[in-house]
Order: C-alpha cells, then structure tokens, then sequence
C-alpha cells in the first residue's frame, strides 16, 4: 500500500534519499526500484563509492511517474514507456493532478474525522 502521507508530505527535506526510504514511499520493494531504474533512463539515482543508491528529487519524480502508470493506471512496464514517449507532459500534468487530488481527499477525510471527534464531545459535553 502506497503511503499517502509520506506521498503528501513529499518535499525534499534532504538532499538524496536510500533506496529504503524511496521504496517505503511509494509502497514497493527495493528490487522493483532497481528493475524500475534498469527499464526507465530517466530513473537515474547517484551511487556512493560503496555503490548504495542517492535518490534525488529529479529520481523520485521520475519514480512518482512510473508508479502512476503502473499501479495506478494499471499499464504493462511497455505500455508505461510508450506512454512516456508519446506525451510525457500529458502524463506529466495529469499525474500531479491526481497527486493532488487524492491529497485533498485525505485532507477532507481527516477533516470529517475531526469533526465527528468534536460532534461527539459535544454531544457528551451537553449531556452532563
């Protein structure tokens, strides 16, 4: 499952991020990521001396893209590339259209949820 808060809240706080980190944002594994970043040129994280993986945030918009269209869109690895290649800005837009309205859908849940809590101490609060 994607995490929609880490997805929402996305803002690059450092300059590279691990692999571990990229992955438990967009909710897949390490070795998706690494078969992402074999199949997509524009997936392209720095490695250390050691050969661990620096996600930037160029890679992990690159990342956001592939995920829209494979576990979103529900398209093949191929049908994501063609995808890419006919109208990258197209799904570009459409994409950041999406990321924000499922942020604003979280947003309005949590405010129901807010509003529910205080309904109720209201209602226990006038009853006493």
């Amino acid at each position: 499952m994607v995490n929609i808060m880490a997805l929402k809240s996305f803002k690059p706080k450092k300059v590279a991020y691990s692999i571990g980190e990229v992955a438990e944002m967009f909710g897949v594994t390490e070795p998706t990521l690494r078969y992402w970043e074999k199949e997509f040129d524009t997936i392209k994280p720095s490695k250390t001396a050691k050969g661990t993986r620096q996600y930037k945030e160029k890679d992990i918009e690159a990342v956001r893209l592939v995920h829209y269209l494979v576990k979103n869109k529900g398209l093949t690895l191929a049908g994501a590339k063609q995808k890419l290649k006919e109208n990258k800005e197209t799904v570009i837009n459409t994409e950041k259209i999406v990321h924000r309205l499922k942020n604003i859908r979280e947003e309005l849940i949590l405010l129901k949820s807010e509003f529910e809590v205080l309904e109720k101490t209201s209602k226990f609060a006038s009853q006493k």
